[in-house]
């Protein structure tokens, strides 16, 4: 259907869509007006680049500014450029992976250079045709592992001519690490030549100043501070107990080594005893000496002895013992080295080896892998548009199918299943059901909150995968079958697009009405609900009551003394009680015999057509009210706070009724089965029977009820009593008198019968 807006020149195309009007993108045309399209009338207004099952590279592109929505005014950049570039517009709806060149415009200047781009991706593959497709279009790899120079600013052993220039990038390369070329190969940029030049200058700077004034032990000097440093603590702490017994000589056995200490591990194995290393030293005195010729723990003598034969016995060759300052010395000599050490750059070249690094800076070709560099940048603008031909690629085959889930909506109401809307994530199965109406939520408590105003009846689930070790949060609808087994904590399979299965579990649930046959059976079981509800709470009452009275009973009966020693326990079988008991249920059973009785007498002679209007008439009065309420809430179904709630601005209602909704949630449907246990049968009529019958005494007794209230409409439920005839009495005929003169009484006449 056409129809021109006024003061707007174009002639969209309408349709209704999901209970609203909706513009229909059908030709490339249509896409390059899209920015005279009225806002008023696009669905989505902005909607997030994550959660959607869509090309993430593809949303890249048309999110230009990168913030992560994707709002109207970049989707009309994206148009604008498209039907620029390509001269047949129309091979935008085709969403297909092809591009001919011959469908580029060369009179766009933007056009011009992708036409350009292309063929020389078609050169760089070596391939000699009219038509690129999307696979070689973006992969980047194959397009350049053949090219020395690609524009990206990386150079690779490839780039270089002479065998020199390749080695030292791949020294560079493995010291520092590679950065990704477009060939795929790691190669260096300008930063890491730099930055090994400068490790190389730095580590050689370093190593010149390592003199002989620095080395207080020669070439052996760091294996003397690692002896020194090993046995550093335990010197320190024999020197601290020699201090304590000079200053209190009592305390002596205190600080040394009792043999209590060695009794207790003596039947342990003394080799393998990590105490031992605990122990002093040596044993501490009160000149503070540490002895040389002996006497040293036996848990630290090989490290002692590395100590003497690297630095002892050189700075004291005939001494028996060192005193705390003599330690002090010997420390005070790594000083100049130990800053040295502190003081080291370039470290990260150090596994070359020095000589390799004079080496390096002596040959000094920085300067020509700079220069490989900048001949590689040279192409950058080329490269660039290589990659705008990636992009276009992108957007021919996944533009339209875009539009059609941010304007239209037209995938998601699309009669064929095996299209879906970029918003579904995939198919939920839970309680003998699934349904494609999954979306991804980030925010659950703002779905809770907003989803409430939809109208559906929706599940929130938290997923886990064990397999991909990643969580995500969705919002099921459901919109077929019933809820009664379903609760929060329920266990669920979820699939995403690619197949994948995630563990689901309900955390919520938002109640709306999902069909009208739900909403039919919906007073019956909220009331066979609330009777099972107070019988069990009045048994539950009669039962503690009973128990309590029992126990209390017993209680005062143990507790009060009988005559001689007994104790007497009154029996509580109280045969009044029981006899009334028999008495009400009698009554009861009595008065639903009297009530089908009359009921049976009074349908006697009732046609039977008005018997099943009663009845009828009984279940609508019943079930029609909430069956009313159910079918308007179904008609005004809305997905769009679901999705607002998730970050989409939703400009149109997008009504999801109850036919179409019958698409989206589909049935477990079993088979006849020819095989079936007969005692399982023959109990399934039985339970069957009882609930018709118990159903049959309802209505019966609902009827009964509202028979003094129909006969308005000439049911003969009752009768009007027969009227008894009167009779008359005969007149007293006159009596004569008797002879006695006595006159005789006339007699009465008969009562009327």
């Amino acid at each position: 259907m056409k129809r021109k807006k006024k003061n707007q020149g174009y002639p969209w195309k309408f349709s209704s869509v999901g209970g609203s009007v909706r513009v229909n993108i059908t030709s490339g045309e249509d896409i390059a007006h899209l920015g005279e399209l009225d806002r008023k009338l696009w669905t989505v207004l902005s909607c997030p680049v994550q959660g959607l099952e869509f090309d993430p590279k593809t949303l890249a592109y048309i999110d230009s500014n990168g913030d992560g929505k994707i709002r109207v005014d970049e989707v009309i950049a994206t148009a604008k450029w498209l039907t620029d570039v390509l001269k047949d517009r129309d091979l935008l709806i085709k969403s297909e992976g092809l591009l001919p060149l011959a469908a580029l415009n060369e009179e766009s200047p933007e056009g011009a250079k992708l036409l350009a781009s292309a063929k020389q991706i078609l050169s760089n593959l070596e391939l000699e045709k009219e038509d690129l497709t999307f696979e070689e279009a973006t992969d980047s790899v194959k397009i350049f592992e053949k090219t020395q120079f690609n524009g990206d600013g990386i150079i690779t052993p490839a780039s270089a001519d002479k065998d020199d220039l390749k080695a030292l990038i791949e020294k560079i390369v493995e010291v520092l690490g590679g950065l990704p070329d477009r060939s795929g190969v790691d190669g260096v940029d300008t930063d890491k030549i730099e930055a090994f030049y400068t490790a190389c200058a730095d580590y050689a700077a370093w190593q010149d100043a390592r003199t002989a004034d620095i080395l207080p032990y020669g070439e052996e000097t760091e294996a003397a501070l690692a002896a020194c440093e090993a046995v550093k603590e335990k010197v320190a702490d024999f020197f601290m107990r020699c201090k304590l017994i000079a200053f209190n000589p009592d305390c002596a056995a205190a600080v040394d080594v009792s043999v209590d200490k060695i009794s207790a591990i003596g039947g342990e194995d003394l080799a393998a005893a990590a105490e031992i290393g605990s122990y002093p030293l040596a044993r501490p005195n009160a000149e503070g000496m540490l002895p040389l010729g002996g006497g040293i723990n036996p848990a630290w003598q090989g490290a002692f002895a590395a100590l003497k034969a690297l630095v002892l016995d050189k700075d004291f060759p005939k001494a028996k013992g060192i005193s705390e300052a003599d330690w002090n010395g010997i420390l005070a000599k790594f000083a100049a080295y130990t800053a040295w050490k502190d003081a080291k750059k370039g470290a990260e070249v150090e596994g070359l080896g020095l000589d390799e690094v004079k080496a390096i800076l002596k040959a000094d070709k920085k300067a020509a892998l700079l220069e490989l560099i900048e001949k590689d940048k040279a192409l950058e603008e080329e490269s660039l548009s290589i990659d705008a031909v990636g992009k276009l690629l992108h957007l021919v085959r996944d533009f339209y199918t875009f539009l059609n889930n941010y304007i239209v909506f037209k995938d998601f109401y699309s009669k064929d299943k095996k299209d879906k809307a970029m918003f579904q994530a995939g198919r939920l199965y839970i309680d003998q059901r699934s349904t494609d109406l999954c979306i991804k939520v980030q925010d659950m408590g703002k779905v809770g909150e907003l989803a409430t105003y939809s109208g559906m009846y929706i599940l929130l689930c938290a997923c886990t995968s064990k397999v991909k070790n990643a969580t995500m949060n969705i919002a099921a609808v459901l919109t077929a079958g019933d809820v009664d087994d379903l609760r929060e904590g329920k266990n669920a399979i979820f699939y995403d697009r690619a197949g994948n299965d995630w563990d689901a579990v309900v955390t919520k649930i938002i109640d709306n009405p999902i069909s009208s046959r739900q909403a039919f059976w919906a007073p019956y079981k909220k009331m066979g609900r609330w009777i099972s509800d107070k019988i069990n709470k009045a048994a539950s009452e009669k039962n503690d009551k009973a128990f309590g009275d029992t126990t209390a009973k017993l209680d005062t009966a143990a507790a009060a003394p009988a005559a001689d020693g007994a104790t007497a326990i009154k029996s509580s079988f109280d045969i009044a009680k029981f006899a009334g008991i028999f008495a009400a249920i009698g009554m009861a059973l009595g008065f639903i015999g009297q009530a089908l009785v009359a009921l049976a007498k009074g349908v006697s002679s009732t046609p039977v057509w008005k018997i099943l209007a009663i009845i009828c008439g009984i279940i609508l009065v019943i079930s029609l009210p909430s069956m009313f309420l159910a079918w308007r809430k179904l008609r005004k179904r809305d997905l769009g706070p679901v999705l607002n709630a998730n970050g989409w601005a939703i400009n149109a209602r997008s009504l999801v009724r109850i036919k179409f909704g019958a698409t989206l949630t589909s049935l477990a449907k079993y088979p006849k089965l020819t095989a079936v246990d007969k005692a399982a049968r023959r109990r399934a009529r039985w339970r069957r029977f009882f609930w018709c019958l118990f159903a049959a005494i309802i209505i019966a007794a609902g009827a009964l009820y509202f028979t003094d209230n129909l006969k308005c409409i000439g049911l003969p439920f009752h009768k009007e009593a027969p009227v008894e005839e009167v009779v008359e009495a005969p007149e007293a005929e006159a009596v004569e008198a008797e002879p006695d003169g006595e006159p005789v009484e006339p007699a009465e006449a008969p009562a009327a019968e």
